[in-house]
């Protein structure tokens, strides 16, 4: 048995618990606040500011975990190579999460060392530089914090008049104490995709079915497996994962993003943990869930294959309204329909568009995936009587 120090315990986070617990390990689930959804499925829980690097190494010296697994961005991650040194396996790896907690260091190592293709962009700490850069850019371009997560700070600036309002956003969605913006060019895409790519102690690179997937300001809506790609557009997919993987080193699942446009793939972020799109695979549509293989990696249990078994689709429970509690389900209409599946997160409390649960619908996996979408679309909006698409 391994002792594993979870940091973030949110959704995601739960999924893997309830994989690592059904394989007999302990779990420490860590988060900023009190009974969230992994905690409730785990051995034991701490609550602090992972911000905090001496709260952080205090709760690393009280447990003396075999295997750290950052969950979330907000965290003091040059302190992982510390717990690296005294030999706690760090997931994937110091570097991994270093590298891609932060935009920069990520944008970077994928631009400008591998020479993988991505939109142009520009670094600004101030409001003076992100008006220079957004006249190297041009408009409509994104802007983002270097540090964030599910979509906080970040807008598509279709103007001049519009950048002050986009970087003051930028600046108060910034997670963590990093206070600076990065500037994108828009890419006019056709579609997003995740391709989940599964790294290896002892075994090759894996990649499973691509994920197709609609964001609402940068914040994970719906996404459906298998999606259509050509085989020369998914090699090319496949050998930017691998290799932008291989650099940051490590065991483990990455959600790697990326754009299809008329002129081939894109790359646009990546994460290396689970990803939200891929809790699509909680619907049966691969052998094992992504969560089930980041378990496997991180533990260099064996994966034998992995497979396409059912085409499926997701749609986020979003509030309706806030809550000081947690708020009451209606499960009813959703589970009278067949193929269906719901997941309720265990948030204690929600505000306005906070996701709170997920609608999961399945078929053959030569379904119609575009009435699959409106399926899982229409049921999600009758759980709290939410539409998937409420903008934050």
């Amino acid at each position: 048995m391994k002792k594993i120090l979870l940091l973030g315990s949110g959704e995601l986070g739960k999924e893997f618990v309830i994989a690592a617990k059904r394989a007999g390990q302990y779990v420490i689930a860590c988060d900023r606040y009190d009974n969230a959804p992994a905690m409730q499925v785990a051995d034991e829980r701490e609550v602090f500011s992972m911000l905090d690097g001496d709260a952080l190494a205090a709760v690393v010296n009280k447990h003396q975990p075999d295997i750290i697994v950052p969950e979330v961005e907000a965290i003091r991650t040059e302190r992982l190579f510390d717990f690296e040194k005294q030999g706690i396996q760090v997931v994937p790896s110091a570097r991994a999460v270093n590298y891609t907690m932060n935009r920069q260091a990520i944008r970077d190592l994928a631009a400008k060392e591998l020479g993988l293709r991505t939109a142009k962009y520009f670094y600004a700490k101030t409001f003076e530089e992100l008006e220079a850069a957004s006249r190297e850019i041009g408009f409509p371009c994104v802007i983002k914090p270097l540090m964030s997560s599910s979509g906080h700070g970040q807008s598509t600036v279709k103007s001049e008049s519009d950048l002050r309002k986009a970087f003051d956003d930028a600046m108060e969605g910034a997670r963590g104490d990093v206070k600076e913006v990065i500037i994108e060019e828009f890419i006019h895409f056709t579609s997003e995709f995740t391709l989940l790519t599964v790294t290896q102690k002892n075994g090759e690179t894996l990649f499973c079915p691509p994920i197709g997937h609609v964001q609402i300001g940068g914040d994970y809506r719906e996404s459906w497996q298998p999606y259509a790609i050509s085989e020369k557009d998914l090699k090319d997919a496949q050998e930017m994962a691998k290799k932008v993987t291989a650099a940051l080193t490590g065991a483990g699942i990455w959600g790697v993003e990326f754009f299809l446009t008329d002129t081939g793939v894109v790359f646009s972020e990546l994460s290396p943990r689970p990803h939200d799109t891929g809790m699509v695979t909680l619907g049966h549509t691969t052998n094992l869930s992504e969560f089930e293989l980041h378990f496997r990696a991180v533990m260099g249990l064996p994966i034998h294959d992995i497979r396409l078994e059912h085409a499926g689709c997701s749609a986020v429970i979003l509030a309706d309204k806030d809550y000081n509690s947690a708020p009451e389900y209606n499960l009813t209409p959703a589970l009278q329909e067949e193929c269906t599946r719901i997941r309720i997160f265990g948030k204690p409390e929600a505000h306005f568009g906070r996701r709170m649960g997920v609608t999961l619908c399945y078929g053959d996996c030569d379904a119609d995936l575009n009435a699959l979408r409106d399926k899982a679309k229409r049921l999600a909006a009758t759980v709290l009587g939410t539409n998937p698409y409420m903008e934050k």
